[in-house]
């Protein structure tokens, strides 16, 4: 028999720059198509963001799958992260659809990460829908990010039929798309056209063997590993043995399938059958893996395997050994620590853990510090406590010589700041690639930068632009490494002892000084409470009390009045931390401490350091 293309099937991913729309977009798409119930769920938006930090972040961190029916078609769709970090995700999923819907804001035209997800899908062979989004915002720009658009096609070395791409204008909040610019839509139906006019079928041939790539998994505690991936040829019966081929060696193992499951609109539905080109979801194979096959027993033949993008930084997760160690979390051991990291390992490709010497100490590596962080939060939400040490880059040997990761960086500053900005990148070895005015009060700054300079600039950019700077950065590649970026500015306050701060304590020592803790917080030695003024660092009593006397005088018994406390989140807590600081993490709390935190025993280890 000849190969040909489903009719009744489109397998799409939805790519963007992260917060230009897209989770939103869909939202839209699932309430036309009555996918979603508006009266039963209209208190949940972004319903695709399902996890906790998705929502209290507003990125995309894990790709979800949802289908919708339009004039008798399923349409598949993923919902794909846009972060740089989460790039393992994006690449497994863009193999599973035969298009995509590329999402771009109306006002900011396309950003780092949209050339990141572009170049991926370009590479692949699809040819994308752009969409325009947010056409309901103020000062909308839809013909000049249409132009940036174009651009960057050409720059990624797009083909002639993938620079013919459509284009549809929408608004995912208000729920409508159009053709034309100029006009406001009804609802999403244009879009729905699109899809179904532009992005083909998936090619099925029935004569062909069973063959299914598993390009990602779920885990349930009562059936165990779940594939889920997209049948490329053959069919599955649920009950029917199948064959396993392992993508690391090629081992094969027989195994039958007892759930079989296809998506519907929200959620997941029992199927007995499914064939080539549908997007599944199964369970039975214990062993499975992401890269694995799925084969006929009768002939099984593995299909290529899938490339992740290697780990760019790496950090330390050690057991929390501070003096309040396991007084806000319930799981502190190593065993506890090691059981979770290995089971992340299973679901999150993009990350390796590798067991260091000494009990409890884990070197964990991943694509960038907001992949690292969000497995930290995590785990700190589900009741852990832990070390972790600064992030380190993972450098490799290119052709003899040793590169490090680069990144590409945006920087949208006013312009008064302008100045001040590319004196600091500069220090920091970033190289200047284009600037260009943004309206009429603010720069575009464009650069090329390593990942170690990149480190910590983030809370820098905020400091000297009063918090109206904005940055957004993807991985570039390797480049040759270079030299060191510059030390941290700033030594650190050290308390010298265990207690509670106090505002008499604090307010002596608040000129020379940038605190993180407030009065009343519970300290110990060898903790980081502050910024020094100088470059060195220096041990401090916060906890000092005012001295009891009958004297009294105007100048003692005034009002003690302190600047609020610079509260760092857990991605600034991690770019400040130097080589010899660690952050321990509790559900609680974020602690800054030393690493030795005796401070004669970590005045000697400098000494013969």
């Amino acid at each position: 028999m000849i190969s040909s293309r489903r009719k009744d099937v489109r397998n799409i991913a939805i790519i963007a720059h992260v917060d230009h729309g897209k989770t939103t977009l869909v939202d839209a798409l699932l309430k036309y198509t009555g996918a979603f119930n508006v009266k039963a769920d209209a208190a949940q938006e972004q319903v695709l963001d399902s996890n906790d930090l998705e929502r209290e972040r507003g990125i995309t961190i894990l790709a979800k799958n949802t289908s919708i029916k339009f004039e008798g078609a399923a349409i598949n769709i993923v919902d794909t992260p846009g972060h740089a970090d989460f790039g393992s995700e994006v690449e497994r999923i863009l193999k599973m659809v035969d298009g995509a819907l590329l999402v771009v804001d109306a006002v900011e035209g396309p950003m780092p990460q949209t050339r990141f997800v572009l170049r991926k899908a370009l590479a692949l062979g699809l040819h994308p829908i752009v969409v325009i989004n947010k056409m309901d915002r103020p000062h909308i720009r839809p013909q000049e990010a249409l132009n940036k658009i174009f651009d960057l096609f050409i720059d990624l070395g797009a083909t002639d039929p993938q620079m013919d791409f459509a284009v549809v204008y929408a608004a995912g909040k208000a729920g409508w798309s159009s053709h034309d610019a100029a006009v406001t839509g009804v609802d999403m139906k244009p879009l729905c056209e699109t899809i179904l006019k532009s992005v083909p079928g998936p090619m099925v041939d029935p004569d062909k063997p069973l063959q299914m790539l598993i390009t990602m998994l779920d885990y349930s505690s009562y059936i165990g590993k779940i594939g889920i991936g997209r049948v490329q040829n053959g069919e599955i019966v649920k009950g029917g043995t199948v064959a396993l081929i392992k993508a690391e060696d090629g081992k094969v193992i027989p195994g039958k399938i007892t759930m079989l499951q296809m998506y519907d609109g929200l959620k997941r539905k029992d199927v007995e059958a499914v064939k080539a080109g549908d997007i599944v979801a199964l369970a039975g194979l214990e062993s499975i893996n992401v890269g694995d096959t799925v084969s006929s027993v009768d002939n099984p033949v593995a299909l290529p395997p899938l490339e992740i993008d290697e780990p760019t930084l790496s950090m330390e997760f050690m057991v929390n050994n501070s003096p309040f160690s396991g007084r806000e979390g319930k799981l502190v051991t190593s065993r506890h620590i090691r059981e979770r990291l290995l089971k992340e390992q299973q679901i999150n490709v993009g990350l390796k853990i590798e067991q260091l010497s000494g009990e409890g100490h884990f070197k964990v590596s991943g694509r960038g510090e907001l992949h690292l962080s969000i497995l930290i939060e995590t785990m700190r939400r589900e009741g852990f406590e832990l070390a972790v040490s600064r992030p380190q880059v993972i450098f490799r040997e290119i052709n003899g010589r040793v590169c490090e990761p680069m990144e590409n960086l945006v920087v949208d500053v006013p312009a008064d700041y302008q100045g001040t900005v590319i004196e600091t990148l500069g220090r920091r070895i970033g190289q200047l690639q284009n600037m260009a005015p943004e309206g009429r009060s603010r720069v575009r700054l464009e650069y090329v930068i390593s990942s170690r300079g990149l480190m910590g600039f983030k809370s820098e950019l905020m400091a000297m632009t009063k918090g109206t700077g904005m940055m957004h950065h993807s991985f570039h590649g390797y480049g040759p490494k270079g030299s060191e970026p510059p030390p941290r500015p700033n030594g650190v306050l050290i308390a010298m002892g265990l207690g509670s701060t106090t505002g008499y304590a604090l307010s002596g020592l608040q000129e020379r000084s940038d605190f993180f803790l407030a009065p009343g917080v519970e300290v110990y030695e060898g903790m980081i409470v502050g910024t020094n003024s100088r470059a060195t660092d220096m041990i401090v009593n916060p906890c000092k009390a005012k001295a009891l006397t009958n004297m009294r005088s105007k100048a003692t018994d005034d009002a003690i009045q302190l600047e609020p406390p610079r509260i760092l989140s857990l991605e600034q807590a991690l770019e400040f931390i130097d080589e010899d600081e660690l952050l321990e993490v509790t559900p609680k709390s974020i602690r800054l401490r030393k690493k030795v935190l005796n401070g004669s025993l970590r005045k000697r280890s400098e000494e013969k350091g």
